[in-house]
C-alpha cells in the first residue's frame, strides 16, 4: 500500500485569470485519456468549468476535482479559480493539496493574482513547479517571464526546458535535464550539497542525480522548476505531466506521512448541496474509510454515518467501497459536516487545522421581491453560506436590511445569480446597503417646560415636566433633581422612558439620536389625572421639543481601513482615499508593499474593492472594520 501511495499526486493548478489554467487542465485530461475530446473554454465544453455560470462567463468560479492516470501514477487534480474574488475557494483547495502547478502567461509573466495565489501557497508550504504558458503568442518571452518570477515572487527559478522556436513559430520544448545542461547543472550544484559534491568530483551531474536534486529542492521549497509550453496547441503538456510525477510530492512526502493503517482522519474542504444530495468533499490524511462507517465530526462533536463514498471527476461521480490515506473523495450522508470539519475515527478523536477564512469586504442589501418568498430566500441564503463560508449573511440592527457580504462585487453577483438559477422562480431584489446615520446634540437647551393636559371627562392625562438637555459623551444619560415631591419617583421613571422613545428619531433627518443628557428639574402632578402614561408622553414630547430648539449635527458610521498596496502605487491609492474623505493615520513599508491605515466613512466604501483593484492592477487588498461614528459634513445626505 505504501508503494501505491508513492504513486499518488494531489495537486492544484494555480494562476491569474486568463493565464490558461483551465485549458492546461483540459489538455492534461486529454493527454492522459481521461477525455476523448479537447474541451475549450471559449466553446463552453470544458470538463472542470462545468457550472452554467462558469461556461457563460468563461472563467473558473468553483474549484473542481478530477483524476488522471499518467506513467503509472494517479494524479488527483484540482482546477482553482483565478479571479481574486474567489480567492477563498483557492485557499480551501490549497489546504488539502500536496503540490501545485503555477501557470504563468508567457507574455504577461507574473500578474497580480499570480502574486496572491503564490502567497496563499506559501502560507501552507505547498511545493510548486511553474508552467510558462502561451509561448506561441506575439510578445511571449520565457526569459522575461522567469525574471518576473524571480523579482516579484522572490522565488529561485530553475528552467528545465528550452523553447524550440518563438511566438507563432513555437513548435516544442527541449529537455535540459537529458542530457544535463551545464548552466542548469551549475545552478543546481550551488543550491544542493549532494549535487555540489558530485559536480566537484565529476564536473557534471547525471540525469538521475540532476532530477533527484531538483525534486529535493522542490519539496523543500528552495527552488522552482520551470517548464514552458502552449497548452492550447498541446505543446509541453505531456512534459508537464512528467514533471508533476518527477518533482511534486506524494502523500508519503508529507510530515507526518500518510498511513493507511493509522486511525482514520480527514478534512472537509468543500460542501455542495444539489438536488441529488449533499456532497462533503474531503481529503483523507490517515487511515481507511469504508462505506457505511460511523465517523466523528470533531468540530460539531457529533457522529454520523457515511452512506456513500464517491470518486469525483468534475461533475461526475462513481461509487467506491473505501477511501484510504491520500485520497480526495466526496461523501454522502453527513448532514452536519461543514467546511473545515475534521472527520475521524470515533475512538481516536483529532482536530485538523481548518483552512483560513477571508474577511468579507463588500456588502449588498438583499430581499425577496415577493413577501411570500421571504422564507425561500432565507433557505437559499443558508445553503449559499454553507457552500461558501467566505459569504456572510446578517441583519443590520439599525436598518433592518438583510445584508450579504463577500470578497468582491463579482463574488456577490455570482452568489445572487446562483440563488436565482437554483430558486425555481425565486425573484431577488439587490440594492445598495443603507447607511445607518445618527444625530447628536451640539448645543442643548435648559429650562424647557412642557405641559400635557387632556381633561375632558373621565380619566384624563396630566403631566408637567421641566428639563435641561445637554451634550453627553454617552449614548444617553438621565437624572432627576426634582425636590419637594413635585413628581413621584415612578413618574420620573416614566419621563425617562418617554425620553428614550424620543431618541428613536431626531429632528435633522429622522435618524436615531445619541450623545444626550436629560435632567428633569421640576414638574407637577394631578391627584386624579396623572399617570405613568401621561408622564411618559410628556417626557417624549418635551425632549422632541428640546431637540428641535437645540443645535444638532449628523453623524455617519466610519470604518477603520487597512490597505496593502505595492510601494509604487501608494500615491494613487492615497489620492483615492482622500477623495473618499478618509482620515489617513499612517503608511508603513512592509516587504515591497506599503500598509496604509485610515478612517473612512462607510458610505464612501461602497464600490471601493473594485476601485482599488483597478488602481493597483488587482494587487491591492484591504480590510475594513466598524469604528464608530464621526461628524458628517453638510450636504452628505444630499450627496
Amino acid at each position: 500500500m505504501r508503494n501505491e501511495l508513492r504513486r499518488v499526486r494531489n495537486i492544484g493548478i494555480l494562476a491569474h485569470v486568463d493565464a490558461g489554467k483551465t485549458t492546461t487542465t483540459e489538455r492534461m485530461l486529454y493527454a492522459t485519456g481521461a477525455t476523448y475530446k479537447q474541451g475549450e473554454v471559449h466553446d463552453g465544453t470544458t470538463v472542470t468549468d462545468f457550472d452554467v455560470q462558469e461556461r457563460s462567463r468563461g472563467i473558473t468560479i468553483f474549484a473542481a476535482a478530477v483524476s488522471v492516470d499518467w506513467a503509472g501514477h494517479r494524479i488527483n487534480l484540482i482546477d482553482t479559480p483565478g479571479h481574486i474574488d474567489f480567492a477563498d475557494e483557492v485557499e480551501r483547495a490549497l489546504r488539502v493539496l500536496d503540490g501545485a502547478v503555477a501557470v504563468f502567461d508567457g507574455v504577461a509573466g507574473v500578474e497580480p493574482q499570480s502574486e496572491s495565489v503564490w502567497r496563499q501557497a506559501d502560507r501552507y508550504g505547498v511545493p510548486r513547479i511553474a508552467f510558462v504558458n502561451k509561448l506561441d503568442r506575439a510578445g511571449a518571452d520565457l526569459d522575461a517571464a522567469v525574471a518576473s518570477i524571480r523579482e516579484r515572487l522572490g522565488a529561485t527559478p530553475l528552467v528545465v526546458q528550452a523553447p524550440i522556436g518563438a511566438e507563432s513559430g513555437f513548435t516544442g520544448v527541449a529537455d535540459l535535464t537529458a542530457p544535463p545542461d551545464p548552466a542548469l547543472v551549475e545552478q543546481v550544484a550551488e543550491l544542493h550539497p549532494g549535487a555540489f559534491e558530485e559536480y566537484v568530483e565529476t564536473g557534471t551531474l547525471t540525469t538521475a542525480s540532476l532530477r533527484a536534486a531538483l525534486r529535493e529542492l522542490t519539496l523543500r521549497g528552495e527552488a522552482l522548476v520551470v517548464l514552458c509550453g502552449a497548452a492550447y496547441r498541446d505543446i509541453g503538456v505531456r512534459e508537464l505531466l512528467d514533471a508533476v510525477v518527477a518533482y511534486l510530492p506524494s502523500p508519503l512526502d508529507l510530515d507526518p506521512p500518510a498511513d493507511p493503517q493509522a486511525p482514520f482522519a480527514a478534512l472537509v474542504f468543500k460542501v455542495q448541496a444539489t438536488t441529488t444530495g449533499r456532497y462533503a468533499y474531503a481529503r483523507v490524511y490517515a487511515g481507511t474509510l469504508r462505506k457505511g462507517a460511523e465517523v466523528r465530526e470533531s468540530n460539531a462533536d457529533a457522529k454520523e454515518r457515511v452512506a456513500r463514498i464517491l470518486h469525483v471527476q468534475a461533475d461526475r461521480y462513481t461509487d467506491v467501497e473505501q477511501a484510504v490515506a491520500g485520497d480526495i473523495v466526496a461523501l454522502i450522508g453527513l448532514r452536519n459536516a461543514r467546511v473545515g470539519e475534521t472527520l475521524c475515527d470515533p475512538a481516536h478523536p483529532v482536530v485538523l487545522e481548518p483552512p483560513s477564512r477571508a474577511v468579507p469586504v463588500v456588502s449588498v442589501a438583499i430581499e425577496a421581491k415577493r413577501r411570500v418568498d421571504s422564507g425561500r430566500l432565507a433557505t437559499a441564503l443558508a445553503r449559499l453560506v454553507e457552500e461558501d463560508p467566505s459569504l456572510v449573511v446578517r441583519t443590520d440592527p439599525e436598518t433592518g436590511q438583510t445584508l450579504l457580504s463577500g470578497l468582491g462585487e463579482l463574488h456577490l453577483e455570482v452568489a445572487v445569480e446562483k440563488m436565482r438559477l437554483a430558486g425555481n422562480g425565486l425573484e431577488i431584489a439587490v440594492g445598495r446597503p443603507q447607511v445607518a446615520y445618527r444625530e447628536t446634540l451640539v448645543r442643548g437647551v435648559t429650562g424647557l417646560y412642557h405641559r400635557l393636559v387632556k381633561q375632558d371627562g373621565g380619566s384624563g392625562l396630566y403631566a408637567h415636566v421641566s428639563i435641561d438637555v445637554t451634550p453627553s459623551t454617552e449614548d444617553f444619560e438621565f437624572e432627576s433633581t426634582v425636590v419637594g415631591g413635585h413628581v413621584s419617583k415612578e413618574y420620573v421613571r416614566a419621563v425617562e422612558a418617554g425620553c428614550r422613545d424620543a431618541l428613536a428619531a431626531g429632528p435633522v433627518a429622522g435618524y436615531p439620536v445619541t450623545g444626550v443628557k436629560v435632567t428633569v428639574t421640576d414638574g407637577k402632578m394631578h391627584d386624579h389625572d396623572s399617570s405613568e402614561l401621561a408622564f411618559r408622553l410628556a417626557g417624549r414630547e418635551a425632549l422632541q421639543l428640546a431637540l428641535r430648539e437645540s443645535q444638532m449635527a449628523l453623524l455617519e458610521p466610519v470604518a477603520a481601513v487597512t490597505v496593502t498596496v505595492p510601494d509604487d502605487m501608494v500615491g494613487a491609492v492615497l489620492g483615492d482615499l482622500m477623495a473618499r474623505r478618509a482620515q489617513v493615520g499612517g503608511a508603513a513599508p512592509r516587504g515591497g508593499t506599503v500598509v496604509v491605515t485610515a478612517t473612512v466613512p462607510l458610505a464612501e466604501l461602497f464600490g471601493y474593492a473594485t476601485r482599488l483593484r483597478s488602481r493597483t492592477q488587482g494587487r491591492g487588498t484591504f480590510t475594513a472594520t466598524p469604528a464608530g461614528y464621526a461628524p458628517a459634513p453638510a450636504g452628505v445626505l444630499a450627496g
